[in-house]
């Protein structure tokens, strides 16, 4: 299972306002149907990387539609295959270490 880290920023809008853009990517994950959370600088997915990716591609389409004239995306996969993975567990083990 991978875990998916993505920020996608809009430039050459009128305005240094992200959100509405955030909000249109923020709707293809709802409707993708991933698991995933909504952090202030990106969002974290989790899943299978053939279901991800294709989501991603639509995510890094979605500010053009709003009329973005330039998009830059930054992913970041931690796919790890010798044992089961997830963004609860990867909090969870830091947690431990630090007797929290």
């Amino acid at each position: 299972m991978a875990i998916v880290f993505v920020t996608i920023a809009p430039l050459g809008t009128a305005s240094t306002s992200l959100s509405p853009y955030v909000a249109g990517v923020e709707r293809i994950l709802r409707k993708s149907g991933l698991k995933h959370e909504l952090t202030a600088m990106g969002s974290i997915i989790e899943g299978n990387l053939d279901e991800i990716l294709p989501v991603l591609r639509e995510m890094h389409e979605q500010p053009f539609g709003q009329g973005a004239a330039r998009v830059s995306t930054l992913i970041k996969i931690d796919d790890r295959r010798d044992k089961p993975g997830s963004i609860a567990g990867k909090i969870r083990s830091v947690r431990e270490k630090l007797g929290a």
